[in-house]
């Protein structure tokens, strides 16, 4: 019975199916991820942007190493915050784009067919999800406050 077994062996078991379903192990994310950087670093559009906020770039691989193990083996390394990183930056859904297109050019090059559609579903939530986040804390730092009678604050509210 799975319910009386640790949340580690739990987690080695799921991590150990996706592998037998997929073919993906750490040793390929770990590729996967280095390659997918190296294209990043070359990028017009998105290498700027990398190359502003990152100076030493093997912890932040060694960090994507951890989240992508995390998303896709479940392997419980990552402990961040995808959208705190993120929310500063001056992205958009063109950005994302191209994100996806540098990911899913590595994935082809280093992944099975099965990991490919494996990676690229969890790939497109995470773009969909950081895009509209990032989207929805730019319009609200946008959006003007309005004092009112009330001496409370109300946003976009015009007289």
């Amino acid at each position: 019975m799975t319910h009386d077994l640790s949340p580690d062996v739990k987690r080695a078991l799921i991590s150990a199916s996706i592998t037998a379903q997929t073919g993906i192990t750490e040793a390929m994310i770990d590729i996967l991820v280095r390659d997918f950087y190296d294209q990043i670093r070359k990028d017009p559009l998105l290498g700027p942007i990398f190359t502003n906020r990152i100076k030493d770039w093997e912890p932040h691989l060694s960090q994507m190493v951890g989240f992508w193990s995390s998303v896709i083996l479940m392997s419980g390394r990552y402990h961040g915050n995808p959208m705190a990183k993120h929310k500063d930056l001056a992205v958009d859904s063109t950005h994302f784009t191209r994100w996806l297109l540098l990911f899913e050019k590595s994935l082809r090059k280093i992944c099975p067919p099965e990991a490919q559609a494996y990676f690229m579903d969890r790939a497109r939530r995470i773009a969909q999800s950081l895009s509209m986040g990032i989207a929805d804390m730019q319009a609200e730092a946008a959006a003007v406050p309005v004092f009112v009678k009330s001496g409370l604050v109300k946003t976009g509210v015009r007289p």
